[in-house]
């Protein structure tokens, strides 16, 4: 019997799309809604996303308008933004708020494709990815190389080798499929910070 790796690939997957989210994050000089996407105002006692009490809209390649839906939101949604870790203070003109995305400086870009590797250091990946120790890129390629998910799956098969579910033949096919899954997402680690330093240098 070989191991199932779907479940450990999965996670590997996931790893890459929570990098990929946190990437989207990174205000980059260009009007994005995903900058938005981690702040959250009260509403009714209830966090809620930007997108869930207001209609936001780009207006050109560096400026977002953000709309509430109800007037008395407005305050709300200034007072989140100005909190948040974006950079950008909202233009508030009674009815919406407009955020204007400054143009990359030289050394704002150099900043940031630093920010990209090192991104996630202030806070963890989220445990439900079993990812705890991954609190930046490095250690992400890690937990999918030699780390949790790859030890994981060893682990398994090292089980089912001991109940002898498997053969000990059978036991290093699988560990071969494993080590080849790690090298393929480490590597697609690596084009997701490529591809974004590019996007910037190229602002």
């Amino acid at each position: 019997m070989k191991l199932d790796t779907k479940a450990f690939e999965d996670k590997m997957k996931k790893t890459i799309a929570v990098l990929e989210e946190e990437f989207a994050c990174i205000r980059i000089g260009r009007a994005s809604a995903r900058v938005l996407d981690k702040i959250t105002v009260p509403y009714y006692g209830t966090p809620t996303a930007v997108d869930g009490v207001a209609t936001v809209k780009a207006v050109d390649a560096r400026t977002l308008a953000i709309t509430p839906w109800e007037t008395n939101m407005l305050k709300e949604l200034e007072k989140a933004i100005q909190a948040s870790d974006i950079g950008i203070t909202p233009q508030n003109d009674g009815k919406c708020l407009r955020l204007v995305f400054p143009a990359l400086t030289e050394e704002r870009r150099k900043e940031l494709t630093k920010q990209v590797k090192k991104y996630g250091e202030g806070s963890p990946i989220p445990v439900a990815l079993h990812l705890d120790h991954g609190r930046n890129f490095e250690s992400c390629k890690a937990a999918i190389a030699g780390g949790y998910i790859r030890r994981e799956a060893n682990d398994k098969a090292k089980e089912m080798k001991k109940n002898s579910e498997m053969t000990e033949d059978e036991q290093k096919a699988s560990e071969k499929i494993v080590q080849d899954l790690a090298d393929r997402y480490v590597k697609e680690v690596d084009a997701a910070v490529e591809k974004k330093n590019k996007e910037i240098m190229e602002l």
